[in-house]
């Protein structure tokens, strides 16, 4: 299961500048804080949204986004995700290894079917209650084929693309993928020619797979390995200063009823109430160490309606009032 937690590689906003976009543009265009440029930043799923929406709207047309984005991305920028597949031994190989880690980041799966003369490539989408921007969806099925033409060296093309949303200037696309685009699709689809999947790559590293890929299957493991408590302790801490914080909400974020949520925590010893209260006592601790915060603005940051409320709380949590529990904290720091 995927946490809701995405780390945008540096390469991306390198390319970004390649096509020509400031980063900064993007993110005011997108009304996020400028510390998304960070190397070590991590969005939630809706940012990861606000940013590419913000880049296709700064692009101006979806399609010519796409390619511009999707050829410019420089191989010695990859993330350790993606090298994996580009070193990979063949097509066949790098997409598999591509459907695999994609679990580790960002919000969309891919589902790999081959059948007869046709490989066909479905992408699924977590965390979606937010529309996903079509440049995003474009991006992704075409990196797939720049990532076999580029493992390959050869100018491979699509059987068919399908979307499921409008694209822009689809002649763009037709030229790019070198094959017939369908929009209003039910789902969005690359087909490739099955026998491309043969083909070995050029960039074949076994090397350096042999380091990468324990490393990225360890953190397959420590991923699926990460209890319900702590994700839905994720998700509260997140959702905080939106004020009405339910059960359902989180359950339907992690893609479960909100009865299977409360069994989950029930079999991990705790409870939804327990670990909401234990997100806002974490969060008031971090929020009050920040002396730019006056206790009024912690109390909203926390969901709290009116300030007496986090008061009672606090005092209940450390004994003491806020204000004096900033006061120690300061001076022994």
């Amino acid at each position: 299961m995927k946490s809701d937690r995405i780390k945008f590689p540096a390469g991306f906003w390198a390319g970004l500048q390649r096509v020509g976009i400031d980063p900064y543009d993007v993110a005011r265009k997108a009304r996020l804080p400028l510390t998304i440029l960070a190397e070590s930043a991590v969005v939630t799923t809706a940012q990861y949204y606000k940013i590419w929406q913000a880049y296709s709207d700064l692009i101006g047309d979806t399609a010519i986004g796409i390619i511009k984005l999707a050829t410019a991305f420089e191989t010695t920028q990859y993330p350790p995700t993606v090298l994996a597949t580009y070193h990979a031994r063949d097509y066949r190989d790098a997409l598999n290894r591509m459907a695999r880690y994609k679990r580790l980041c960002p919000p969309e799966s891919l589902h790999i079917v081959e059948e007869g003369e046709r490989c066909t490539i479905e992408l699924e989408w977590m965390h979606s209650e937010e529309p996903v921007p079509p440049v995003l969806v474009g991006i992704t099925l075409a990196f797939l084929l720049e990532l076999g033409r580029r493992g390959t060296g050869k100018p491979l093309t699509a059987l068919s693309v399908e979307f499921s949303h409008s694209m822009g200037d689809v002649a763009t696309l037709k030229a790019y993928f070198g094959c017939p685009i369908r929009t209003g699709a039910t789902a969005n689809r690359l087909t490739l020619h099955r026998s491309d999947l043969d083909r070995p790559f050029l960039s074949y590293n076994k090397e350096l797979l042999e380091i990468l890929t324990p490393v990225l299957d360890r953190s397959l493991e420590e991923q699926g390995s990460r209890s319900i408590a702590e994700m839905v302790k994720w998700i509260l801490k997140r959702s905080l200063s939106g004020g009405h914080l339910d059960i359902r909400a989180v359950a339907k974020e992690l893609g479960m009823s909100d009865r299977t949520l409360q069994r989950r925590l029930t079999d991990e010893c705790t409870t939804f109430k327990k670990l909401l209260t234990q997100a806002r006592h974490e969060k008031a601790r971090e929020y009050l160490a920040d002396p730019t915060l006056d206790i009024k603005e912690v109390a909203f940051l926390l969901g709290y309606e009116d300030q007496n409320s986090f008061y009672r709380a606090f005092r209940m949590w450390e004994g003491d009032t806020p204000s004096n529990w900033r006061f120690e904290y300061v001076e022994s720091n």
